[in-house]
């Protein structure tokens, strides 16, 4: 059991490296840093987005409109470190 919960926080670990991998890349792409039409590029955004939008599109759904300000990748991260401390302090214990 407690092998499935090491493997399980190691993906939220991975996640979270992902989510703000996301951040950084969409900056790239406001502020003219990338260029969206290189195909290296747009497939490396793609594959970004395909990760995590299952995830931060209900999340962006649910918050308030901010105009430009996308606070998504903010809540998914404080979301993803609450279940990763949950799991290290009250389940990873516990478990034989």
């Amino acid at each position: 059991m407690r092998a499935i919960l090491d493997v399980l926080l190691i993906i939220i670990d991975i996640f979270k490296w992902v989510v703000i991998a996301s951040v950084i890349f969409s900056w790239l792409v406001a502020f003219n840093v990338v260029n969206m039409r290189n195909q290296f590029v747009a497939a490396i955004g793609d594959a970004i987005f395909r990760m995590t939008e299952p995830l931060l599109g209900p999340i962006r759904r649910v918050m308030p409109s901010f105009g430009s300000l996308d606070l998504s990748p903010l809540v998914l991260l404080l979301l993803l470190f609450l279940i990763e401390r949950v799991i290290v302090y009250y389940v990873y214990p516990n478990v034989f």
